[in-house]
Parts: C-alpha cells; structure tokens; sequence
C-alpha cells in the first residue's frame, strides 16, 4: 500500500505526539514554562520538587494518578479526605477544574452544599491552568511503557 507524502507526514507527526499527548493524563495542552511563573502564586503553599516539603497545602510532586486527600501527614480538610474515599484520583482535567474554583469543584463532585477546601486561591484563566498543569506534570513520573521483552 502506497500513502501519498501528505499523509505519510501526518500520520508520523501523530504517532509521535500521541505518547505526550496521551500518557495518562498529564500535561494536557499548557506550557510548562509559562505555568512555572503561574505557579509562583501556588508556592506560597505548595512545594514541588526534590527535598519538596507539605506548607500550608500538600506536595505537590507525583499528583497525576494520587487520591485526593492522601499526601501522608498533611491535614486536608474533611471534604477533600471525603473526595478521595469517594474515588476522586488527580488528572489533568480534574486538576483544572479544581484550581478554577476548589470549594466549587468539592461541592459539585461530593453533592455537598458544605464542602470545603483549604484551598482558596482560584485560577479563572483557562490558560494558567492548563500551563500550571503541564507545569505540574513536569514533577510527576510517567508510567512506564511495557517493554516488548
């Protein structure tokens, strides 16, 4: 079977974005250079990074695939511990959703009128959040491919 150049290009150029473009849900669409200056507003509570430690919010370093709510010795709020027993586990859609507005986004994933988050910084561009999420990404492992062995 012959393809034309044309398609022949394109097929290539998306056989080698899909591993980026669909490794469990990391990064999505952002940049993560210009999400690292966003996320300057993010370090007043969250570290990411070696020697990371948990502020006034969690680590945020592996967050593509944790449960909310399980950094080890953090004191979440009720809601988010909630959340994660309930089976809210982090994605890039999700991490957006929740930085748009966290008391929002627990209420309406936990149908609870009450429900809080510690979290009261709130990203209303669509950009920012998409780049602190491939920012984000930038400290989280990867699955790893199967090997062919």
């Amino acid at each position: 079977m012959r393809f034309p150049i044309k398609e022949l290009t394109i097929l290539t150029a998306l056989a080698l974005a899909a591993p980026a473009a669909f490794a469990g849900g990391h990064g999505g669409d952002g940049d993560a250079a210009k999400g690292e200056k966003t996320f300057k507003k993010c370090k007043a509570c969250h570290q990411v990074g070696e020697g990371a430690k948990s502020k006034s919010g969690p680590v945020l370093n592996n967050l593509f695939g944790r449960a909310a709510g399980s950094v080890e010795g953090f004191k979440y709020s009720k809601s988010m511990i909630a959340a994660g027993e309930a089976g809210l586990v982090w994605d890039a859609a999700l991490i957006q959703e929740f930085i748009e507005d966290p008391n929002a986004f627990l209420k309406e994933y936990l149908d609870d009128g009450k429900a809080k988050s510690k979290m009261t910084l709130k990203l209303k561009k669509d950009a920012d959040r998409a780049n602190v999420v491939a920012y984000l990404a930038t400290f989280s492992e990867m699955p790893e491919a199967e090997s062919a062995d």
